[in-house]
């Protein structure tokens, strides 16, 4: 799936009501054994390993990753590059946004809407490293229009729901 694109409203997947129990109960610990799971939500674990495995081939569940602190990694710094592209590279925005999301300082790239084109979360060991990166990976690309660049002083995971 292009990197720029993103499932139609109309394709959204109909959850019921334990699904949305499995999907909040993984989205708060993906490592839960089945198990514990089944339990929370009510089901057996047979049951439950059944339901999982069918929202991940359905495309609810994409995956599971370890949320990592990465200050651990040596990356002390973390900040929020908004980037405008030109109108006139607006043909070579997939290429441009691949360039980007294998950088090993990308740690996450949206594609907006509005003034900005992108918004790069980016690690970095400090502010030297994220200086380089936006006049090296950015600055220098011809695509580039503008960029704005926000440091991050402390990040707190919000609870997502899952329907609004």
């Amino acid at each position: 799936m292009s990197i720029l694109r993103q499932r139609p409203a109309e394709e959204s997947t109909q959850l019921t009501p334990t699904d949305r129990a499995i999907v909040d109960e993984l989205r708060s610990d993906g490592r839960l054994p089945n198990a514990t799971l089944a339990e929370r939500v009510g089901l057996s674990p047979s049951a439950c390993h059944s339901r999982v495995r069918a929202l991940r081939d359905r495309g609810v569940i994409r995956g599971f990753t370890a949320d990592v602190d990465p200050a651990a990694l040596g990356c002390a710094i973390q900040a929020l590059v908004f980037v405008r592209i030109h109108p006139r590279a607006r043909s070579g925005l997939e290429q441009f946004a691949e360039t980007l999301r294998v950088r090993p300082e990308v740690a996450q790239l949206y594609f907006l809407g509005g003034s900005d084109d992108f918004l790069i979360h980016l690690w970095a060991r400090d502010s030297n490293h994220v200086r380089d990166f936006v006049l090296d990976a950015l600055s220098s690309s011809q695509a580039v229009a503008h960029t704005d660049t926000k440091l991050i002083f402390d990040h707190h995971r919000a609870v997502t729901p899952t329907a609004l």
